[in-house]
């Protein structure tokens, strides 16, 4: 064929490029290799083609060319022939376009082989797009309009569609799901004369609603195959304008139901909302025709109407359909909160009477329905005056219950959401149950203790994203959460009560003081009050068992007393936290820990009169002396000493308290390090005694009178005697620097340096 095309022989190029296009006549080849075989002969009709527009210009009548090639001997070669000289033909504007195409189109009827007239189809196709009378083009004009090319396009896409649709029945039954993978692989064949009607200028939305669509439409129905529909519906959506979609969009929903219900209009209907949705982001002055064209109530009918169509809809498509319906109404009716609620109403229904859902995909659906609400407003209150988002909630199982509380919390935290209503808090914890509420857990279940921890941190944090400057308002969500929390289960306590009892003592710092408020202890919301729900949440902690927890809370609350001026109440956490040191705390080392904290925190009240205090202190240095370990006995004791003498309040100065426990200090260390030197054969270390003097210097340089310079010099002449203190060199170190802190003290005047001079070292 290339050499007669290269002498210019037109009968030997039609009788060898027929001989070459009957190799397209086989039907032994898969579609695959029969696609490349077609590729090869359209690369040769497309040199065949040039000739030809060649031959006419050298005098060759087009239309003796046009009929010539009709002499062909088989049909596949000569339609083949007829489309590449009809090309010319066109080309050449000897006729209208009109009248050439639709003579070819109807021509090609001759093919009824799927395989076969699927791919001349296509070649039709591929050489008449840059020639159809369309607006601007030109080949338009009186006798050619838009509307013939358009009449061509959608004829060529249905009987291309009918010959991919027939494939299906091509061979035996036992072959079919291969079928429809060559079938999958041929279906763009078939769109891109939906693309071609697309790109035509003369397709405005009046014609697209009135002529394409319909007729599309009608053949995607009618053909009723599934790999077919699914795919010309997602052709239509992908390929004409979205503003064609928001105006016709009754139509395209409406074709929808009645689709074979083995169509996975799932994914149909999400691309077309997320398309929409992407149309409305992009362009904000569409949003009023979304309204006026009602664009949700269409949606949603649609979704309803399909999902009634097709009875055995996997719950997992019908709440991804809504879960996609949420997103586009978040996206183009942000303000309506009504059509969101409206969509989780929806999908209540659907899975009403379903129960607990147990497939794992349609769980992450619906929680990926209920984050889209706190993605898009960033703001868990938006989220809670949606009245159907809880209700959705319940049919998710504990476990991912667990993971939407999560996800709520992580939102409030993320965005700092403060929640300041008793109300909306109420609402909350009832969406978060499944983290603060163990009544709903099947028995016998482990949960990961680390996963657990977690868990009840992030609930720990929220507890302080909820806040009211109004001091009654902020009672009642501490009131509601003390609920919560101890209707929860004993192993959260460890976590939630903690936060509360911060949260509750920060509102008493931000109570009036009972001189500023005309109605005193009368008030709904006083000191007294939140102490006495305190002493109630705390008490709820030795039962965990946490005593040590509940024993640190107790200290707290006593020292938030102190500051109210509430002896009576302050008194009673000291009592509280006494008990639970002499009955729960046995370990040697918590005791000591527990002890240190008793006097750290009694050293810092001054709301006790003589009498308490004395009771207290006396209890504090009796807890002392009874430590198991000689070493903590001494520090605790000689740590004692501090609660006899306050710089800042004149009526608790006792030095001579203060010298009894130094001196009882010491006579414990001189003990530790006799038994020590029993015990081991060494005289053991003395850095009980370097601490102890530390405390000497520390009352020396108040000015305690019985702290005497003596007592001083003496205790720095034993140090110095031990031969230990050359062995240890930590405590050689430790006895250096306290003596370079005294040589500074002498060097830098005044008072203080005067009686450092004093002593001798």
């Amino acid at each position: 064929m290339q050499r007669a095309i290269d002498s210019n022989n037109l009968k030997d190029a039609l009788k060898y490029s027929a001989q070459m296009l009957s190799e397209l006549r086989t039907s032994k080849l898969s579609p695959h290799k029969y696609y490349d075989l077609y590729m090869r002969a359209f690369d040769e009709l497309r040199k065949l083609e040039i000739f030809f527009m060649e031959e006419t210009r050298r005098g060759c009548s087009v239309i003796e060319l046009y009929e010539l090639v009709q002499h062909a001997g088989n049909i596949l070669p000569r339609l083949y022939l007829l489309c590449t000289a009809g090309s010319v033909y066109i080309k050449t504007k000897e006729a209208p376009a009109k009248e050439i195409l639709k003579d070819l189109v109807e021509m090609c009827r001759g093919i009824q082989h799927p395989l076969r007239g699927l791919f001349l189809r296509s070649y039709l196709a591929q050489i008449s797009r840059d020639k159809l009378p369309d607006i601007g083009s030109e080949y338009e004009g009186d006798a050619d309009t838009v509307s013939d090319a358009v009449e061509f396009v959608l004829l060529n896409f249905t009987e291309m569609n009918k010959l991919w649709v027939r494939m299906q029945h091509q061979g035996p039954a036992r072959d079919k799901e291969k079928r429809d993978k060559e079938r999958s692989e041929l279906r763009d064949l078939v769109g891109k004369n939906l693309h071609v009607l697309s790109q035509l200028e003369g397709v405005d939305l009046d014609m697209y609603r009135d002529i394409v669509l319909p007729r599309v439409l009608e053949q995607t129905v009618n053909c009723r195959d599934e790999i077919a529909q699914y795919y010309l519906m997602d052709c239509i959506i992908q390929v004409f304008p979205d503003e064609y979609h928001l105006q016709t969009l009754d139509v395209l929903l409406g074709a929808c139901p009645k689709l074979q219900p083995s169509v996975d209009i799932m994914t149909v209907l999400s691309r077309l909302m997320e398309r929409l949705s992407n149309y409305a982001a992009l362009n904000a002055e569409v949003l009023p025709y979304f309204l006026q064209v009602e664009a949700f109530s269409k949606l949603n009918n649609a979704i309803g109407k399909v999902i009634e169509a097709q009875e055995d809809m996997p719950i997992l498509s019908a709440v991804t359909l809504y879960s996609s319906l949420l997103k586009f109404t978040l996206h183009v009716h942000p303000d309506r909160l009504d059509y969101a609620d409206q969509v989780l109403g929806s999908c209540i229904k659907q899975l009403s009477g379903k129960g607990k859902i147990d497939d794992t995909r349609a769980t992450k659906e619906i929680v990926s329905l209920l984050s889209a609400p706190l993605e898009k407003y960033n703001d868990v209150v938006t989220a809670l005056k949606l009245t159907n988002y809880p209700l959705v909630m319940e049919y998710l199982d504990n476990e991912t219950k667990r993971v939407m509380a999560t996800v709520i919390i992580r939102s409030i935290m993320k965005n700092n959401t403060r929640i300041a209503t008793a109300e909306k808090v109420e609402a909350l914890l009832e969406l978060i149950k499944g983290l603060i509420n163990d009544s709903d857990e099947p028995q016998g279940v482990e949960v990961d203790e680390d996963d657990f921890e977690e868990e009840q941190n992030s609930v720990a944090r929220l507890i302080h994203m909820l806040y009211n400057d109004d001091t009654e308002e902020m009672f009642k969500i501490i009131s509601i959460l003390k609920t919560h929390f101890l209707t929860g289960g004993p192993k959260r306590l460890k976590f939630t009560i903690p936060p509360l009892v911060v949260s509750a003592l920060k509102l008493i710092r931000r109570l009036p003081v009972e001189g500023d408020n005309p109605f005193g202890k009368e008030a709904s919301v006083s000191a007294t009050k939140i102490f006495q729900f305190l002493n109630q949440i705390i008490e709820a902690v030795p039962n965990v068992p946490s005593p040590d927890l509940a024993f640190r809370l107790y200290l707290q609350c006593a020292e938030a007393a102190n500051k109210c001026d509430e002896e009576p109440i302050a008194y009673e956490f000291f009592t509280q936290a006494y008990i639970l040191y002499e009955e729960e705390i046995s370990d040697s080392k918590a005791q000591v820990t527990a002890l240190h904290l008793i006097i750290g925190t009694l050293q810092r009240m001054h709301v006790f009169g003589v009498e308490n205090r004395d009771t207290l202190t006396h209890k504090a240095t009796g807890y002392s002396a009874k430590l198991l370990k000689k070493p903590d006995q001494c520090r605790a004791v000689y740590a004692c000493s501090h609660l006899f003498w306050l710089e800042d309040h004149e009526t608790i100065h006792d030095g001579e308290r203060v010298l009894l426990c130094l001196k009882r200090a010491l006579k414990i260390a001189n003990s530790a390090q006799q038994m020590a030197s029993t015990a081991r054969g060494s005289t053991g270390s003395v850095t009980l005694f370097i601490e102890i003097l530390n405390k000497y210097l520390y009352f020396y340089e108040k000015g305690i009178p019985q702290i005497t310079v003596e007592s001083v010099e003496s205790l720095i002449q034993l140090i110095k005697n031990e031969e230990s203190i050359t062995s240890d060199p930590s405590a050689e170190s430790f006895f250096a620097s306290t003596l370079r802190f005294m040589e500074f003290q002498k060097q830098k005047g005044g008072a203080i340096s005067d009686r450092y001079e004093e002593i001798k070292v």
